[in-house]
């Protein structure tokens, strides 16, 4: 029995004890006293009914009754008239204990109804807010498709309309610049505008990588190894940006399943953005850890200047950039390489305190469990 269950019993026990005591020591000539102690038997049994509903009201009036009964016989037998009334206070204990105990049972039964009503009302509000944001990811993917099957359309038609004439341009001002020494001043719009020419070509190339991804090349892939490789590649870029670029040991050797080439072009894209996001004296860290055995967290953190609240909403867009010289395709780019390896890429950023890029791969070797 539970805990509640039993003070309930013991307490209407007690005052169905207490008010027995009271009719077999009160003394019949006090008359009044009895009929005031005759009506306290119904407080218990209105309590045993609401509390366990129609047969706790009809057993605590089946109580009453037989504690009772005795005294209407052996102490009011003198008295035929107090007699028989005494006898129709039972059938009243029986018929009170009975009605108030249904209405109990039938509110109880009610008050389950609706809350199990409730709790299903729960679980349909929650399948309809699930069902809606899947429907909300699934329009913004559609959006998604649509976009970049039209940027694959205009892809087609850049290749051919830009970037042979930006080839012809560069041909051209190459040659030009050969006639022209590094002291006169028309070398230095010469190399503006090789620069410029290269900076869109660079954002062609983007645009082609973004709106036409290659097939993938899958094979085991350490991910240590890969980023030792982008590390030996950009520390003197780190070093003359005056930044200390520091990779940490791994303390266990994670395998994915990648492309290597593209793994690597999405890490390059986000060690780059930290590179140029960090001033003279800064640091980028790199580091990697197992994540529930069977994913690879790759955080790139940087002391740079943070990223704004209104900057994060838009920050995977493609075309949108805060760079001036930036294509706005490098973190969309990353963000497509990634979760075509069916990971996961988070950044976090505040003002001022740095931004730490967090990508989550799955792993090809579990973790050894630990010896005991």
């Amino acid at each position: 029995m539970q805990k509640s269950t039993i003070i309930r019993t013991l307490t209407l026990a007690t005052f169905i004890t207490a008010i027995s005591l009271l009719h077999y020591l009160t003394p019949l000539h006090l008359p009044y006293l009895h009929d005031i102690f005759q009506r306290l038997y119904y407080l218990p049994i209105i309590l045993a009914a609401f509390w366990f509903g129609l047969r706790g009201g009809l057993l605590c009036s089946a109580i009453v009754s037989i504690v009772y009964a005795p005294h209407i016989l052996y102490q009011w037998s003198a008295h035929p008239g107090m007699e028989t009334e005494k006898y129709l206070e039972i059938l009243l204990y029986n018929t009170v204990g009975g009605v108030t105990g249904l209405l109990s049972q039938r509110e109880h039964e009610r008050t389950i109804e609706l809350q199990k009503s409730a709790i299903e009302l729960k679980e349909s509000y929650k399948k309809l807010q699930d069902q809606s944001e899947q429907t909300i990811i699934i329009e913004e993917q559609l959006r998604r498709a649509e976009k970049f099957s039209t940027l694959g359309e205009m892809a087609a038609v850049l290749a051919h309309e830009i970037r042979n004439p930006l080839s012809s341009i560069r041909g051209t001002a190459e040659i030009l610049r050969d006639d022209y020494q590094p002291d006169n001043p028309k070398h230095e719009f010469i190399e503006i505008q090789i620069k410029e020419t290269e900076r869109l070509n660079r954002v062609v190339e983007d645009f082609l990588h973004m709106a036409r991804p290659q097939p993938a090349n899958m094979k085991p892939c350490p991910i240590q190894d890969e980023l030792e490789t982008l590390v030996t590649l950009v520390t003197n870029d780190a070093r003359k940006r005056q930044i200390e670029l520091v990779l940490l040991p791994q303390s266990f050797p994670a395998i994915i399943l990648a492309d290597a080439d593209k793994l690597r072009q999405a890490f390059l894209n986000i060690i780059m953005n930290a590179l140029q996001a960090t001033p003279p004296g800064g640091r980028v860290i790199i580091s990697s850890t197992m994540y529930q055995s069977v994913f690879c967290d790759i955080r790139f953190q940087d002391t740079g200047s943070g990223i704004g609240s209104k900057t994060m909403e838009h920050i995977f867009d493609p075309f949108f950039t805060t760079k001036q010289d930036g294509s706005g395709l490098g973190l969309t780019i990353t963000k497509n390489i990634i979760e075509s390896h069916h990971g996961t890429l988070q950044i976090e950023s505040e003002p001022a305190q740095g931004t730490t890029v967090t990508v989550r791969l799955p792993v090809q070797n579990a973790v050894p469990a630990k010896k005991t």
